[in-house]
Order: structure tokens, then C-alpha cells, then sequence
């Protein structure tokens, strides 16, 4: 600690009898400010060519800004504060400072290394006897960690807002998608179609696919994407995937692994973590020079309380590490900050949609994981994915692909659906294989129609939505008193929960866009009192 005189600050304290009336010694004082965590200046009160010259500087204030109290006695209070119309304001107000009035103000400060800092301050006028101002006081207090909470809290919020934005266009998408498909599949299955016909109804089925595939990562980004997690060994995942990913790059920029995780296995939807690796992949190359290199490495790391930059919510303990890095041209701290955000690119318009990154972050957070990226313009770009480990066996990845199956039956069926041309479609499809159909558009409809129907309903078709208490929940808990017998196949938002009033058995649910032959097979499923699995099925 220094002190303005070298005597130290309780070496001659009076006696404190004696020291009722009197002043604290110099030695003590400068203790104080010296002690205080608050920044503290004391400059003249003339305003010259590099603002307020400087007196005095505290200890943290020459720690808050790199400066040594030589220096900012050279260098005048303008050395600190770079933003031009902050050192107007302060300027007016040192003109002509009323004793006992506080200028008050806050934003980025410079350091001597170049870096910057957020802080508040507050500057207040010192009078001698006569009431003159002859000095000027001013704490700083850093708020850069305070700031940077707010900052995220508010990009958190606005993904938020976009996610949720995100999920209803999908929602509304993808009964398109449904409709789309589904007739692609009535025609494909009539007999005596042309040749010519048939290949254009498969046109049509591939460009409904690519448009699921969007739908799918915008569900990602709002979180509301279907998952089938399985616990996988993160190395055997990435080496699945290499050869795939290494032709992106060809012919001059290459793919490296450095496969290092051993054993550790995550839980995760394997399918997703696919697209994770193609998406990052496919930016790394973007950012690429000729002959670039990507690189990707997996690790086991124990994360603890002191890793630099840990969230709040990311727990400590043993995670398993996928990093992607490039050697390109790097992302300055503006791209970085709107990364995530769908919609988002810095490419040319018609090159990129925005939702690539959107669909990592998604992704990640919906398996309970974590991503940092770390980049700089010129520097190349590494981002890291932290996936918790699981201590099980891995389970094997394959998905058999669907077949369309025999499902004719004469049972009574009823879809609720608010959209016409989904409900036209999946009632005439049901009619067609024998079934006995009604079709209404709300619950209200539905529950008069089962009111005045003279015999039971078998099956009820509905959407079910994520919240307790929604229309689909309660007209099949309405359905289900007047018929016990009642099964349900809701087409649902993936975070739905169980019916409760429902055995397992008598229940299913369908993710949209669904396939025809999922929904006809699962509708058999539940009448035979099969077991039926919930197929998230793409189109």
C-alpha cells in the first residue's frame, strides 16, 4: 500500500482523547482512498486541451485503466474517456460547477493496453472557505461484468422472442407439409400413373423434404424440435461422419481428426448432432481461404467452478468436448455477438438462409450442452460444444426406414382439426380404408357431435399441446368420460407430457409433418392395442 507521506498511517495517531475535534491525520486518509475499491480521482478545475488535468489517482482506478499516476497526471482525464460527447457534457457542467452539485454519467472508458471498460462516475465540485470551487472529486465504479450480464440477458430474451416466433411459423409450415405429402402420397400409390406423373410427384416430395428440413431447424432454434436421444460415443460419431463432411471441402481445402474422447458417450439425438457437424462444417468452409484446413477434435474435460466464462447454469463435473476450428478469415466481436440468431448472415443474399448456427444453438441446449465459440478477425474460428458424459454403453444408431402398411378397418374415427385442408385430407384417406370418419373443426363441434352420435367413438385424431389444460387435453378428457374406452393419437408439439387420465396403451402421438403411412399405421396400432411408438417422422 503507498501512502502520501512515508510515515505509516497509525505510526503517530494522537491519542483519541485528543482526536474528538480534530481532523484525521494526512497518513490515514490516504490510506482510505487508497483502500477504497471504487476508483477515485482528484483533478483541478480548469478545463484544459485534454480535459481536467489530474492530481491525484487511487490505487483502483489505476488498476481499472492500466495507467500509472504519473501518466494520467501527463495525460489529463481525456486519456480515459474516448467517446467525444461524454467529454462535451462533463465540459459544460466544469464550466461553471455549483458547490454541492454531482455530475453523474456513465459508458466505456479506454485502457492503456487499448481495451475498454463500462463504468459509472459521479463528480462532485470541492470549495475552499470562501465558497469558491477549486477541485474536483470523481469516483469511477466498473460495471463491465454487470454490463455484460445485461447485454446477454437481453440477447437471451430477444432468442426468446424470435424462438417463439420461430416455433409458430413451423407450426404453421409444417401443416403444409402435411397436405403437401400427403397427397404426393395418394397419387403415388394410384395405379396407372405415368411415368412422367410419378417422377414429378417425386419432385415435389424432395422439395417438400428440403422445405422440412428448414422447418426442422427452426424448431431446433425455438427448442421445440422432436428428439430420440440415445446415449452414442462422440468419437464413433464423428468418425461416422468424416467422409461425408471431408467432401464438402474438396478439392483444395482438406478435413484433420483428433479424436481424443475415448469412451465417453453423451446422450443425444444422434440425427441432430449430424446436422450440428454438417452446419458448423459447412461454415468453417465458407470462411476459408484456398487450401484451408478444418479441424475436428473431441476431448474429455472436467469443467469446475473456476473455468473462465462458465454460465451460471452449466453444473461442474466430467463433459465431453466436440471442437470445430478453421484457419480462415475469423469474425470480429460484432458478428460474434448476433451468431446465433436465425436469420443471420454474412453472406451475400441467395447464399446462406441464416438458420445454420440457429440450429447448433438449438440443438446444443435442447441435449442439455453448451457452446463457446472464440474467434478474431484474421485469427481462424474454434467452436467448442460441451455435451455432459453419460456413464452407460452406447446404443446402436441405425433407423430402419418406414414401410406403408395394410390398415383397412371399419371403426369410428374422429379428427378434430382446425385447419380445413389437413383435416380433408387425413378424413378422406381414413374413409378410403374403410373407416367410419368424423370430421370437425374445434372441440365445441366435436364434443355435439359425439353428443348425438348413437354409437361409440373409437378413435379420437387431435392436437395436443405442450401446456396442461389445452383445448385438445380437455376435449379428450370430455370424450374420455362419455366413452372410457375413447384412445387418442394427438399430433403434437414434442414437449407434450402423457395424458394422464389415459393407460399408455391408449394413447400415441404424431409429430408434423407427418407421413400418411405413419398415421395410418399408428391408427391401427391403437385400435389392435399394439404398442405404438411416436414417430417424428420428416416429410
Amino acid at each position: 500500500m503507498r501512502y502520501l507521506h512515508s510515515t505509516p498511517p497509525f505510526a503517530a495517531l494522537p491519542d483519541a482523547q485528543d482526536t474528538r475535534d480534530k481532523p484525521p491525520p494526512a497518513p490515514l486518509l490516504a490510506a482510505a482512498v487508497h483502500a477504497q475499491s471504487e476508483g477515485l480521482l482528484i483533478t483541478g478545475r480548469r478545463w484544459g486541451r485534454n480535459g481536467l488535468k489530474i492530481i491525484f489517482a487511487n490505487e483502483s482506478f489505476c488498476a481499472m485503466t492500466g495507467y500509472t499516476v504519473s501518466e494520467l497526471r501527463r495525460k489529463g482525464q481525456g486519456a480515459v474517456h474516448i467517446e467525444k460527447a461524454q467529454l462535451a457534457r462533463m465540459q459544460r457542467w466544469a464550466a461553471n460547477p455549483e458547490p454541492g452539485s454531482i455530475y453523474s454519467g456513465e459508458g466505456y472508458l479506454t485502457r492503456k493496453d487499448g481495451g475498454t471498460l463500462y463504468a459509472a462516475w459521479n463528480y462532485s465540485p470541492v470549495s475552499d472557505e470562501a465558497g469558491h470551487v477549486t477541485h474536483i472529486v470523481a469516483t469511477y465504479r466498473d460495471l463491465t461484468e454487470k454490463r455484460r450480464l445485461q447485454e446477454a440477458l437481453i440477447h437471451s430474451q430477444r432468442l426468446d422472442a424470435v424462438g417463439r416466433l420461430a416455433g409458430g411459423v413451423a407450426h404453421d409450415f409444417n401443416n403444409l407439409l402435411s397436405v403437401i405429402n400427403g397427397y404426393c402420397e395418394i397419387l403415388g400409390s394410384k395405379r396407372g400413373i405415368r411415368r412422367q406423373a410419378a417422377h414429378e410427384l417425386e419432385e415435389i416430395h424432395q422439395a417438400s423434404q428440403k422445405a422440412a428440413s428448414l422447418v426442422r431447424q427452426l424448431l431446433a432454434f425455438s427448442r421445440r424440435q422432436a428428439m430420440n436421444p440415445k446415449v452414442v460415443n462422440l468419437d464413433q460419431l464423428v468418425r461416422d461422419n468424416a467422409e461425408i463432411l471431408s467432401r464438402l471441402l474438396k478439392p483444395r481445402k482438406w478435413l484433420a481428426l483428433d479424436l481424443d474422447a475415448g469412451d465417453g458417450n453423451v446422450r443425444v439425438d444422434p440425427s441432430q448432432i449430424q446436422q450440428v457437424l454438417l452446419n458448423l462444417t459447412i461454415n468453417a468452409r465458407d470462411a476459408l481461404d484456398e487450401g484451408g484446413r478444418v479441424v475436428l477434435s473431441t476431448s474429455l474435460r472436467d469443467v469446475g467452478p473456476e473455468m473462465e466464462r462458465r454460465p451460471q447454469e452449466m453444473a461442474p463435473g466430467r463433459y465431453v468436448v466436440l471442437t470445430v476450428s478453421d484457419n480462415g478469415c475469423g469474425m470480429d466481436a460484432e458478428t460474434q455477438a448476433h451468431l446465433f440468431e436465425p436469420f443471420f448472415t454474412t453472406k451475400e443474399q441467395g447464399k446462406g438462409t441464416g438458420l445454420g448456427l440457429a440450429l447448433v444453438y438449438g440443438v446444443v441446449q435442447q441435449s442439455g450442452g453448451f457452446i463457446f465459440v472464440r474467434s478474431a478477425p484474421g485469427q481462424g474460428s474454434t467452436f467448442e460444444i460441451f455435451l455432459p458424459e453419460v456413464r452407460e454403453p452406447a446404443q446402436p444408431v441405425a433407423a430402419p426406414l418406414p414401410s406403408i402398411p395394410s390398415t383397412r378397418g371399419k371403426e369410428t374415427v374422429m379428427i378434430v382439426e382446425d385447419d380445413d385442408v389437413v383435416r380433408k385430407m387425413v378424413a378422406g384417406i381414413l374413409t378410403a380404408d374403410g373407416y367410419q370418419v368424423i370430421a370437425e373443426r374445434n372441440a365445441e363441434e366435436a364434443l355435439h357431435a359425439a353428443r348425438v352420435l348413437r354409437h361409440p367413438i373409437d378413435l379420437l385424431i387431435t392436437q395436443i399441446g405442450p401446456n396442461p389444460g389445452n383445448e385438445g387435453e380437455l376435449l379428450a378428457a370430455a370424450l374420455h368420460e362419455i366413452q372410457p374406452k375413447l384412445r387418442v393419437l394427438g399430433t403434437c408439439n414434442p414437449d407434450c407430457a402423457p395424458l394422464g387420465f389415459l393407460e399408455p396403451e391408449s394413447q400415441a402421438c404424431l409429430t408434423k409433418p407427418f407421413t400418411l403411412s405413419a398415421l395410418m399405421k399408428a391408427t391401427r396400432a391403437l385400435l389392435d392395442h399394439a404398442p405404438v411408438h411416436s414417430p417424428a417422422t420428416s416429410c
